[in-house]
């Protein structure tokens, strides 16, 4: 490697790290902004989450089916979900196919806390784009996507 080469190699290198440094400052940020907005909200990342998930599935799902899809121990799952019934957030309903089972779907209140929560969290990422120029906000995003292809 000649000494150009190493230069090069080192400027590359400071400025992939500089990038993952202000993508994990810029995402740590939002996530902090979300936290807390969500705290107010009186759910917790964790309950939310559970809701996220069960709002992607096509219809009400199983306790275990979830606790797959969320990769945790199904008696994690059951406090989520008794907490989140509590607020009338989900509902358990007998399975058609087995007695024994119990299937989960969203109420229209969790729906509405998904909504609401998602414009929050968009919200707080305008507010964060809104301290650049139009042009820079195009910009960032012209070239963040040229870095994401």
């Amino acid at each position: 490697m000649t000494r150009c080469d190493s230069v090069t190699a080192v400027n590359n290198e400071d400025r992939s790290g500089e990038l993952l440094e202000l993508l994990h400052g810029v995402l740590h940020g939002v996530r902090r902004d979300a936290a807390a907005r969500l705290e107010l909200s009186g759910t917790t990342p964790g309950q939310l989450r559970l809701l996220r998930t069960l709002e992607r599935c096509d219809g009400p799902r199983r306790l275990g089916e979830l606790a797959a899809a969320l990769d945790v121990a199904p008696r994690s799952v059951t406090s989520k979900v008794d907490l989140a019934e509590e607020h009338g957030l989900v509902r358990r309903l007998p399975d058609p196919t087995d007695r024994r089972a119990t299937l989960l779907e969203l109420t229209d209140d969790g729906r509405r806390l998904l909504a609401a929560i998602s414009a929050q969290r968009h919200e707080g990422v305008a507010e964060r784009l809104g301290r650049l120029s139009e042009e820079d906000q195009a910009e960032l995003l012209r070239l963040l996507r040229a870095v994401a292809d």
